[in-house]
């Protein structure tokens, strides 16, 4: 029997309509849907009437249960990895996996789709010919040495953060990059809510103190390059 394939698709960050056809014929024709939450999943394809095995694939369960379903698809079966939103190991579950199924020779195929990262890099006004995506900061240890080691980069910088610690992190960037570095702040991207403030790390941490932030966030940063910063300015 031909070993299946391990499907990595992306799901919608906000708007039901934001998936692709390939997405949803995969979906319905896995034998096997991997969910980070499947009660969020769950939500997802009962929107579009597909009914398909599901089981939980998360952080917590993930490095005990990557060997069986790279087992599962050696012996034929077809796997659609989803997360809640966004594409599967993007600060997400899924890296363990692919690495997994890649290490074992099996085909592991991403659909491209919905990111939060691309849309709000695009939408900044940022510089987007070069940039790093730092993700979610350390919480605690190692905080600082990383913003210390940001201070030089050039780039535009990408980072996810909850709007429970947005003011905090901004207070932390203008402390670390200066009040005038330019950033801009997407919350809740393709959904009803969703607003881009742009301006410099003093007036979008002032805007954010003010009005206290919700849903999810996405922080895109100036570089270091001065010449990057004025270019924005004049946009």
């Amino acid at each position: 029997m031909a070993a299946g394939k391990l499907y990595i698709v992306p799901t919608p960050v906000g708007n039901m309509e934001d998936i692709t056809f390939r997405a949803l014929k995969v979906l319905r024709e896995a034998d096997l849907i991997l969910a980070e939450d499947t009660r969020t999943s769950g939500i997802l394809l009962k929107h579009y009437e597909i009914s398909r095995p599901m089981q939980s694939h998360h952080k917590f369960n993930e490095h005990s249960t990557v060997s069986g379903i790279a087992e599962r698809i050696e012996a034929g079966e077809n796997v659609a990895l989803v997360s809640d939103a966004g594409t599967p190991g993007v600060s997400d579950p899924g890296f363990l996996l692919v690495r997994e199924c890649a290490s074992r020779g099996v085909t592991v195929e991403c659909l491209p789709g919905a990111t939060a990262l691309i849309p709000a890099l695009v939408c900044s006004g940022l510089p987007c010919d070069r940039f790093c995506f730092e993700g979610f900061l350390p919480q605690k240890k190692g905080r600082t040495s990383r913003l210390e080691a940001l201070k030089s980069e050039q780039r535009t910088m990408i980072f996810y953060e909850s709007p429970y610690r947005l003011v905090k992190t901004l207070s932390q960037f203008l402390t670390t990059f200066g009040p005038e570095r330019q950033v801009s702040v997407s919350r809740e991207i393709s959904k009803i809510h969703e607003e881009c403030v742009r301006g410099t790390l003093r007036e979008v941490l002032g805007h954010y103190t003010e009005k206290e932030p919700k849903g999810e966030i996405v922080i895109v940063l100036a570089g270091a390059d001065s010449g990057h910063v004025k270019e924005t300015k004049q946009r």
